[in-house]
Formats: structure tokens, C-alpha cells, sequence
């Protein structure tokens, strides 16, 4: 059974709940889908404690490219690099050099979308689900980036897959969330309880305004 975990986002309380769940409901192999630890309270140990998991299949997000192609257009972004550190040392080539898409078994896995790792599908059919494809037809495709955990039809029979996000929910459900795909291929939403305020007030101890927006999102699930 895959377990398959995005967002993580260096929430390593709730990354140790999700694994505790995932083992139990026999979870032998892992998906990690990006957007792991960077600028967050526990950095290193979250990549420590994903490196330790047997089984795993890693795809960089946007927060790993970022590493190394830091986004000029988002100035919000820029200035919280610029007040914080990634705290990721030597693991920071490794996750830049990640590959941003994986398939296996009629399943695409992407980290926002076969086009782009910053562009996510929504809940709901948009005008822009196409493009997104980029060209991709008749498979399933698991994607995260938004933080939201839905599965809903998309164009050119394709079935979008978010198993929402490990670390910083913003469904409006606090708990953490991820995903199983059996053996037989069929996919299971799963959500788990932490200690929210101990991660928020981690975040908080990270300082500038992101430690604050970040906090909020933890104790809000949502923006």
C-alpha cells in the first residue's frame, strides 16, 4: 500500500501522526510530493525522518525549485527569504535536484499540475483544468500545491487526486490530511489529529511575517 504525503511543509508533529496512521492501515511504500520543509520550524529533521521511511519515491515542489530559482515575480515570497533561513544546509541540492513528475501504473504524480509546480487544480472545474494538463488524457493525476484534499473528474478523462496537505491544511479542516492507494489501485482520504498549537506556536517561534501567516493558516486551516 502507498501512502502518498504533500505539503509537509517541516510540520514534523504531524508528519509522526500521519506515519503512525499510515503504518497501521499498512502502508508500505511512500510518495513524497513536495513542499517538505523549507523555511519551517523543524527543516532538517523532517527531511531526516523522510530519508529514514522505507519505500519512497520523492517529486520536488515548488518550495524545493525555489531553493535555487527564488520567485522575483512574488515579492511577498522574496522578503520572507530574505528575513528567514531555509534551514535546510546540504540538503539543499538534493531537493533542488528532484525530478518534478513520476508515473507508475496509469497514475501521473505531480506536485501543482502537469504544467506547472505552481499551478494547482481547484475543487471545482475550472477554465484553466485543460491547460493545465498540458496536453495529458485518460489518467489518473495526484497533485497537491493547494493544500486541499478533493477528488473530482477533470477533462479529457483524466481523475484529479489532492490528498490534501500532510502539515498546513487549508480545506477548513485542521487535521492532517493525506492519502492511501491500495494495491488493487483504488484511493482512500485519510485525515489525522495533532497537537495544532504546539506546531503554531512553533511557527511563530520562526519569527517574521511569515512565522505569523503561517501559524494562523496551522490554527485556521484555512487562509
Amino acid at each position: 500500500m502507498l501512502a502518498l504525503l504533500y505539503d509537509i511543509h517541516g510540520n514534523l508533529v504531524a508528519l509522526e501522526e500521519v506515519l503512525k496512521d499510515a503504518e497501521a492501515a499498512g502502508a508500505d511504500a511512500y510518495l513524497l510530493g513536495g513542499d517538505f520543509a523549507s523555511f519551517s520550524p523543524w527543516p532538517r529533521e523532517t527531511i531526516e525522518r523522510l530519508r529514514e521511511l522505507p519505500n519512497t519515491t520523492w517529486i520536488r515542489g515548488n518550495g524545493e525549485r525555489w531553493l535555487r530559482e527564488p520567485p522575483r515575480d512574488r515579492p511577498e515570497v522574496m522578503a520572507a527569504f530574505q528575513e528567514l533561513d531555509a534551514g535546510l544546509g546540504t540538503y539543499e541540492g538534493l531537493l533542488y535536484s528532484l525530478q518534478a513528475q513520476f508515473e507508475q501504473d496509469g497514475v501521473l504524480y505531480v506536485h501543482g499540475s502537469p504544467l506547472s509546480d505552481v499551478e494547482s487544480f481547484p475543487p471545482e472545474p475550472g477554465p484553466d483544468d485543460e491547460r493545465m494538463l498540458n496536453g495529458v488524457r485518460d489518467k489518473t493525476i495526484v497533485f497537491g500545491h493547494s493544500h486541499q484534499q478533493f477528488r473530482r473528474p477533470g477533462p479529457n478523462g483524466t481523475t484529479l487526486i489532492n490528498p490534501g496537505s500532510v502539515g498546513m491544511p487549508l480545506d477548513g479542516d485542521v487535521r492532517a490530511a493525506y492519502a492511501l492507494r491500495g494495491d488493487a489501485g483504488e484511493f482512500e482520504f485519510r485525515r489525522v489529529e495533532y497537537d495544532i498549537e504546539r506546531v503554531a506556536q512553533a511557527w511563530e517561534k520562526v519569527g517574521g511575517d511569515f512565522g505569523k501567516f503561517a501559524a494562523q493558516r496551522v490554527r485556521r486551516g484555512s487562509d
